[in-house]
Protein backbone atom coordinates (compact mmCIF):
# COMPACT_ATOMS: atom_id res chain seq x y z
CA UNK A 1 0.00 0.00 0.00
CA UNK A 2 1.18 3.68 -0.46
CA UNK A 3 2.75 4.82 2.53
CA UNK A 4 1.61 8.78 0.72
CA UNK A 5 -2.26 7.47 2.20
CA UNK A 6 -0.98 7.57 5.34
CA UNK A 7 1.06 10.64 5.09
CA UNK A 8 -2.33 11.71 4.10
CA UNK A 9 -4.50 10.44 6.94
CA UNK A 10 -1.89 11.35 9.50
CA UNK A 11 -2.06 15.15 8.18
CA UNK A 12 -5.76 14.73 8.43
CA UNK A 13 -5.36 13.77 12.38
CA UNK A 14 -3.32 16.67 12.62
CA UNK A 15 -5.54 19.02 11.37
CA UNK A 16 -8.49 17.27 13.54
CA UNK A 17 -5.58 17.86 16.84
CA UNK A 18 -5.32 21.61 15.54
CA UNK A 19 -8.96 22.19 15.30
CA UNK A 20 -10.16 20.50 18.88
CA UNK A 21 -7.08 23.13 20.17
CA UNK A 22 -8.98 25.99 18.83
CA UNK A 23 -12.19 24.76 20.39
CA UNK A 24 -13.55 24.12 16.95
CA UNK A 25 -15.83 21.26 16.62
CA UNK A 26 -17.80 21.71 13.84
CA UNK A 27 -14.54 21.58 11.98
CA UNK A 28 -12.38 18.98 13.75
CA UNK A 29 -15.79 16.73 13.26
CA UNK A 30 -16.11 17.47 9.51
CA UNK A 31 -12.33 16.89 9.14
CA UNK A 32 -12.43 13.27 11.32
CA UNK A 33 -15.46 12.13 8.76
CA UNK A 34 -13.53 12.76 5.61
CA UNK A 35 -10.08 10.65 7.49
CA UNK A 36 -12.83 8.29 8.76
CA UNK A 37 -13.75 8.11 5.21
CA UNK A 38 -10.20 7.33 3.82
CA UNK A 39 -9.07 4.97 6.14
CA UNK A 40 -12.49 2.66 5.34
CA UNK A 41 -11.21 3.22 1.60
CA UNK A 42 -7.36 2.17 2.99
CA UNK A 43 -9.18 -0.67 4.74
CA UNK A 44 -10.46 -2.12 1.61
CA UNK A 45 -7.91 -2.39 -0.52
CA UNK A 46 -5.08 -3.65 2.31
CA UNK A 47 -3.47 -6.72 1.69
CA UNK A 48 -0.30 -6.90 4.49
CA UNK A 49 -0.95 -7.65 8.26
CA UNK A 50 1.21 -3.97 8.41
CA UNK A 51 -1.37 -2.34 6.97
CA UNK A 52 -3.86 -3.52 8.54
CA UNK A 53 -1.98 -2.71 12.09
CA UNK A 54 -1.75 0.63 10.92
CA UNK A 55 -5.16 1.40 10.02
CA UNK A 56 -6.32 -0.13 12.87
CA UNK A 57 -4.29 2.38 15.31
CA UNK A 58 -5.64 5.50 13.26
CA UNK A 59 -9.28 4.01 13.88
CA UNK A 60 -8.11 4.15 17.69
CA UNK A 61 -6.60 7.49 17.42
CA UNK A 62 -9.71 8.74 15.46
CA UNK A 63 -12.73 7.13 18.09
CA UNK A 64 -10.35 9.29 20.77
CA UNK A 65 -10.64 12.52 19.08
CA UNK A 66 -14.29 11.74 18.73
CA UNK A 67 -14.31 11.74 22.31
CA UNK A 68 -12.50 14.91 22.71
CA UNK A 69 -15.08 16.47 19.69
CA UNK A 70 -17.87 15.05 22.07
CA UNK A 71 -16.57 17.23 24.97
CA UNK A 72 -16.18 19.98 23.44
CA UNK A 73 -19.94 20.06 22.12
CA UNK A 74 -21.49 18.29 24.98
CA UNK A 75 -22.94 16.35 22.44
CA UNK A 76 -21.84 13.71 20.11
CA UNK A 77 -22.57 15.31 16.36
CA UNK A 78 -21.58 12.40 13.85
CA UNK A 79 -20.44 9.05 15.94
CA UNK A 80 -17.55 7.27 13.72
Amino acid sequence: MEKNRFNEVKDGVQQIIDFIAEKNAKEANNKLADVSEELDELLDFAEEDEDLMEISRYQVLLNQLHQRIVGLNGQATNPI
